[in-house]
């Protein structure tokens, strides 16, 4: 039977709440607009690459995510020792460029996963936690919650165009 990747509900973020509960709404909106753009497609179409010459595809964008989420949220605020989940000293482009059709519902499942267990290691940081980056400097996890908003909502600029050359649909 051929994986199909599963539609999944998204919500609004809140229009009244917090500063808190904002970022997280607009964070957990990006989330799932990505699930979403992929939702119905099989893993051959998630890796189609329909932009050439660009290699992206879907699952490109799945797996560096799961990257992303991993290394902001859990690797520097909240500190825990888990290695890149496909990023590798001199295969950075290893998410993008190692994706596999038989490999996509583990690749959605991981993103899922990651996005949970991301929310888990901040759910009880204060947003001025701060993180020091050898390049920048200290960062506090409100600029990262507002640099992964930003960073979905790129990605899922770049999902709509590759949903519509694979299938024509548009507006998720």
């Amino acid at each position: 039977m051929t994986w199909i990747a599963p539609y999944v509900e998204r919500i609004d973020e809140p229009f009244t709440a917090d500063e808190r509960a904002t970022l997280d709404g607009y964070l957990d909106y990006g989330r799932s607009s990505l699930l979403l753009k992929c939702a119905g497609l099989t893993g051959e179409q998630l890796v189609l690459q329909p932009c050439p010459p660009s290699t992206l595809s879907l699952l490109a964008l799945v797996r560096h995510i799961t990257d992303v989420e991993r290394n902001w949220f859990r690797r520097r605020f909240a500190g825990e020792d888990v290695a890149p989940a496909y990023a590798r000293p001199l295969r950075q482009e290893a998410a993008f460029n190692e994706a596999d059709a038989a490999c996509a519902e583990r690749d959605w499942t991981a993103l899922v996963s990651e996005q949970e267990q991301a929310r888990r290691a901040i759910a009880n940081l204060p947003l001025d936690t701060v993180f020091h980056s050898d390049r920048y400097g200290p960062m506090t996890l409100r600029w990262a919650y507002i640099h992964m908003i930003t960073e979905y909502a790129q990605r899922n600029g770049h999902a709509d165009l590759l949903r519509e050359k694979i299938d024509g649909t548009t507006g998720i």
